[in-house]
């Protein structure tokens, strides 16, 4: 008896999965715990194991399809075994051939019936036979034509008349006539704004701007991780009133410390230690001091964290993932270093496990990687703040009333304004810039 394929329900949130690939064809065979398909929820890919041996028989669904969880996909059994041609779960669709065929009909009698009533009203007209075969051949309406024969009777010179008429009429300058053969522009098409309708250069010109604009737009549908990253950026910025402060920071401190640590830390880990460490450790210690921005908002409650779990916002291909360093409050430099640097390849690599996803109370988002001051980051629901950080360069500063250069960086916090007041916001950002301008105090 054939086996059915659900999509399965991998959170007690999950509704719908993103069906990202099939890892079998049709007619192959499976075995247990195989590799049988992809899908996507909570934007990480999942490749689902089968749960059977035997052929893969049926699949109902393509890429990108939404599928509601349990819903049956497939079937893998016997080779030959009969299986439904549609998904259990869906009432079959009614043919619409008939009424296809009925709109089809109609058309057709409509076209023979103008075409039959187009041939009565030529064989009315009184025309010579070889006048006839002219028009015919030149695709000329012979009841348009004016007969000069007896009793207007349409005759051969009448017709020859017409079309001489019509070629005269095509007049076209020969700058033109190669602008038109370079651009692909048909002539028969374009009006032309000379003295007697002769068609000039800035004609043709005008209809290939006409043509390249009515040129087909390439479109993409918003699909798989792309599209739930917009529908949960959506949420957060119509739901949650943001609020943005920046601020700059003197990073020549922050630099020293990065200087002498590197070594050591390379050689204990293999990894270099980077800014982004030194910001987290800082974040994650100023945090612990700032309860009312180290929590998140759910269902109309706040709820406050005593650990400090930290989103690392990494960009992906097609997409940004944010994977979480959980209780950074509680790991040293070293640590941080080490876990950053294995969660942001993972990411890119699509081999984060889905708990490495969950449980952030604050985000950092770092584009100082480019050449990006400040900018208003969106708020990584149900966190209540999000913090952007700019690049470090070199700007001239006041210190002891002189004039010097120092490595500044600009961060912003973006935070809901429902939940947090602006007071607070800014208590933090200003213990932040104090932290990581003496960060030899986080050694301690």
């Amino acid at each position: 008896m054939p086996k059915e394929i659900f999509m399965p329900k991998l959170s007690s949130t999950m509704e719908i999965g993103t069906l990202l690939q099939w890892l079998k064809e049709e007619g192959d065979s499976v075995e247990i715990g195989e590799p049988l398909f992809e899908i996507m929820t909570d934007k990480i890919n999942i490749e689902v194991e089968a749960y059977d041996d035997g052929i893969f028989l049926k699949k109902y669904y393509e890429a990108d399809d939404q599928i509601p969880v349990n819903a049956v996909i497939g079937y893998i059994g016997e080779a030959n075994e009969q299986v439904p041609s549609e998904p259990p779960a869906q009432a079959d669709e009614d043919s619409s051939g008939s009424g296809e065929s009925s709109v089809e009909s109609a058309s057709s009698g409509s076209t023979e019936a103008e075409a039959e009533a187009e041939t009565n009203s030529d064989e009315k007209v009184r025309a010579t036979p070889a006048a006839r075969k002219t028009a015919k051949d030149h695709h000329v309406p012979i009841h348009e034509v004016s007969g000069t024969g007896p009793k207007g009777r349409i005759q051969k010179r009448d017709v020859e008349a017409v079309i001489n008429t019509d070629e005269q009429d095509q007049r076209v300058s020969p700058l033109a006539e190669k602008v038109a053969a370079r651009e692909g522009i048909d002539l028969a098409a374009v009006a032309g704004s000379g003295a007697h309708g002769k068609i000039m250069k800035s004609d043709v010109k005008a209809a290939a701007v006409q043509k390249a604009d009515s040129a087909p737009v390439k479109t993409q549908k918003l699909a798989g991780m792309r599209k739930v990253i917009a529908d949960r950026m959506s949420q957060s910025a119509f739901t949650a009133p943001h609020v943005t402060l920046t601020s700059e920071i003197d990073m020549t401190k922050a630099k020293e410390v990065r200087k002498q640590l590197l070594p050591a830390i390379e050689k204990e880990t293999g990894y270099r230690l980077s800014f982004t460490e030194i910001i987290i450790h800082a974040v994650s210690n100023v945090l612990t001091r700032h309860p009312q921005i180290n929590m998140t908002f759910e269902q109309n409650e706040l709820h406050f964290h005593d650990n400090v779990h930290i989103g690392l916002a990494v960009a992906v291909k097609d997409g940004l993932m944010v994977p979480v360093i959980s209780h950074a409050n509680e790991k040293g430099l070293k640590q941080l270093t080490k876990e950053a640097k294995e969660i942001g390849r993972n990411a890119r690599d699509q081999k984060l496990l889905p708990d490495q996803l969950k449980g952030s109370t604050f985000t950092i988002s770092n584009l100082g990687m480019y050449a990006i001051d400040t900018f208003t980051p969106i708020i990584n629901q149900p966190e209540v703040a999000i913090l952007g950080v700019g690049r470090i360069q070199e700007k001239p500063v006041v210190i002891d009333g002189e004039i010097q250069v120092r490595p500044t960086m600009g961060v912003s916090l973006s935070f809901d304004h429902r939940v947090v007041d602006g007071a607070p916001a800014a208590a933090f950002l200003t213990d932040l810039k104090k932290v990581l301008e003496q960060p030899f105090e986080l050694l301690m």
